[in-house]
């Protein structure tokens, strides 16, 4: 049975919310729309009464693939509401702050995709998941991605022909590099030597720079590189990278904004394969600290490779277990850290205990970035500013790039 019903906000994962607090996907606030129930949740069947800030979606998987929730808000309204999110987060940790307007880093577009590779109807089929499903919707290319990555949905169905077709699941991470597609095979497990030797084929045959099978080189015609400002970056295999090559830029030049021109030594914690790091060393000596062995040696190649850096060491460290202590980190001018979603609670608390002047958090998470930034706060910290940036269009992601300054030297 249907109903009409006015929608009052926007909520966190992009679904608009009616005045009974029933989520209504892909509507806006101050819509009227005509909706069927379905639990907590709802089907929308017409909109009687459209808001000024929608827009025309242009993806023709709208409202099947569950990547873009929010490909119907005009991209100013949607920077606004992604202030929110983090506006929201830093108020339930208690701290007061309000962030500054997010900045728009979407640039050409996502410079790497996940896709998914399932049989259907006997034959492998390569897309993204529904909303809150996991039923495949294949395609054909992805409009939200850089030009380069629009084969990906054929190279992926292609390279899962030698691993049965998807009749066992299978991620295919592809990345946009300057040698071509960087591909990492994930969730088949080993496979035998001829299996292999088919897929480098199949690659060769592809033109790829680079195949994986979780994270272990396959073939690599050439190092594979990504070119980042003044610097070359040599991102592992499976490894992580900044979603757009305008996020990475904007993140990179927020970072080193905040840090001045002062500080001597740098740590930079969670380092990836050097992004940060790289761009410091122009000014500072920089330490590095990351767990991962193959990222570390990218950020050695492009140390090596660079010219006109400071000093830039490197430290393999889980810092989750085995954070720096206050008695390691007090050697350094300023702090960066820019872990993963989980946030870096256990290295904050030790950050907190510390003497360092300066700490610069870079988050992918709302939540995660308020628990440590309130830590930090608590421990004497000053939280002097917060700058949303938003490469994830479409979606409820945002990053975002806090300062935290210490009010005054802590008492031993």
């Amino acid at each position: 049975m249907s109903e009409t019903v006015t929608i009052r906000d926007l909520g966190a994962r992009g679904d608009g919310i009616a005045e009974d607090g029933l989520l209504v996907p892909y509507t806006l606030p101050g819509e009227r729309v005509t909706i069927r129930r379905e639990g907590k949740r709802a089907e929308l069947l017409g909109i009687e009464q459209a808001s000024p800030d929608r827009v025309e979606p242009f993806c023709p998987y709208y409202m099947r693939c569950g990547g873009c929730r929010t490909q119907h808000l005009a991209p100013a309204a949607e920077l606004s509401w992604k202030r929110g999110l983090v506006a929201q987060a830093l108020s339930q940790a208690r701290l007061d702050i309000e962030p500054e307007a997010a900045i728009d880093a979407h640039g050409a577009g996502r410079r790497r995709i996940t896709l998914h590779v399932r049989e259907i109807d006997g034959q492998g089929e390569a897309g993204l998941m529904a909303a809150r499903s996991h039923a495949l919707v294949p395609i054909d290319q992805c409009p939200i991605t850089v030009p380069a990555l629009h084969p990906a949905p054929a190279v992926a169905r292609r390279l899962a022909a030698p691993l049965g077709h998807g009749r066992k699941p299978l991620d295919v991470a592809v990345t946009a590099t300057d040698q071509g597609l960087d591909i990492d095979l994930r969730g088949h497990g080993p496979v035998s030597g001829g299996v292999a030797s088919a897929l480098v084929r199949i690659a060769g045959e592809l033109g790829l720079a680079r195949l994986s099978l979780h994270g272990e080189r396959l073939m690599e015609a050439e190092p594979v590189s990504v070119t980042s400002s003044e610097s070359r970056l040599y991102p592992a295999p499976g490894g992580f990278l900044q979603a757009t090559a305008a996020g990475q830029a904007v993140l990179t030049d927020l970072t080193v904004a905040a840090l001045g021109r002062r500080p001597r030594r740098v740590a930079d914690l969670f380092s990836g394969c050097g992004p940060l790091a790289l761009a410091m060393a122009r000014n500072a000596a920089v330490h590095a600290v990351e767990a991962d062995t193959a990222a570390l040696s990218g950020l050695d190649r492009s140390a090596r490779a660079a010219t006109g850096l400071r000093q830039i060491t490197t430290e393999r460290r889980d810092l989750f277990r085995r954070p720096l202590l206050p008695t390691e980190l007090d050697g350094f001018d300023a702090v960066v850290f820019d872990p993963p979603r989980a946030g870096a609670e256990a290295q904050a608390r030790q950050l907190a205990a510390a003497r360092v002047p300066l700490a610069i958090g870079v988050a992918c998470d709302t939540g995660t970035f308020a628990r440590d930034a309130a830590t930090l706060t608590a421990g004497g910290y000053r939280l002097e500013s917060v700058t949303p940036v938003d490469q994830f269009r479409h979606s409820d992601h945002v990053e975002m790039v806090g300062v935290f300054r210490r009010e005054a030297p802590r008492r031993r």
